[in-house]
């Protein structure tokens, strides 16, 4: 590690302010930037920590929305979401060991967009709204790329409201060392259809599969996706699993998802 400043804002406002300060860094879970920091990846002069940001922190609801606070950490949402939003809390309790749900947040994992994070498939699949200090974001309009988003130099995820669905789920295949998704597949049925988000295997990030969100609207049932294929083209291939492997994996994926929503 190297020498750096830190400040403890303990409003939103404090925290947008010594944000503008030269090479200065939002410092939230820390679960992606603490090893970048000691690969010497990056080299911020001051880190801004949200972590004592009361108004950025806890699970409330929002006109029948859960509304989740950008520095809550993952073991709470898997605590305490679950009478709402079974499908997020079962996401949230199998993310990394106990020592990163202890310490990891949403809104860092959000921002961070990792293309193998379980959270923007789960934004991704409710719609969520990322909210900001500035502006309410439409996660569809979010996730713009690999380690991309629609956030601008110094602006925050405070918070992020998901709808409530009729029945969801999540089912990650997990790469065993990192515990990262190899593919991850979160399936939401609301009144108006199901909306299907794929995580860990899209060159891009994460991205939503419209072919089964057609079919599963139609039929909320495993069958409904058997006859369908992902194409390979724009998967990732490494040394854990090819495209065709992981298109493979998407379906697969999705039909237990939908067997097991609640």
């Amino acid at each position: 590690m190297y020498a750096f400043d830190i400040e403890r804002p303990t409003t939103i406002a404090d925290a947008v302010a010594a944000l503008k300060a030269d090479e200065a860094q939002p410092l939230s879970g820390g679960q992606t930037l603490i090893p970048t920091l000691k690969a010497r990846l990056a080299a911020p002069s001051k880190l801004i920590s949200l972590s004592g940001i009361s108004d950025m922190i806890g699970l409330s609801d929002e006109g029948g929305a859960l509304r989740i606070g950008g520095a809550t950490k993952h073991d709470t949402v898997a605590k305490e979401a679950g009478a709402t939003h079974p499908g997020l809390a079962g996401l949230a309790a199998r993310i990394g060991d106990p020592a990163v749900r202890h310490r990891g947040t949403i809104g860092g994992s959000i921002a961070n967009n990792d293309p193998a994070a379980c959270y923007p498939s789960a934004a991704l699949a409710h719609g969520a709204t990322i909210v900001t200090d500035r502006r309410d974001i439409a996660a569809d309009d979010f996730f713009t790329g690999l380690f991309d988003t629609a956030l601008e130099d110094g602006e925050i995820v405070t918070a992020v409201r998901f709808p409530r669905p009729e029945a969801s789920n999540y089912q990650k295949f997990e790469q065993p060392a990192s515990r990262f998704a190899m593919v991850g597949v979160f399936v939401a049925k609301f009144a108006d259809g199901v909306r299907v988000a794929v995580t860990g295997a899209g060159e891009d990030g994460v991205f939503r599969w419209t072919e089964a969100e057609t079919a599963l609207s139609s039929s909320f049932t495993p069958g409904a996706v058997e006859g369908l294929s992902v194409s390979a083209d724009g998967l990732i291939s490494d040394l854990h699993g090819s495209a065709a492997y992981r298109a493979h994996l998407i379906k697969v994926m999705t039909k237990r998802a939908v067997a097991a929503a609640e």
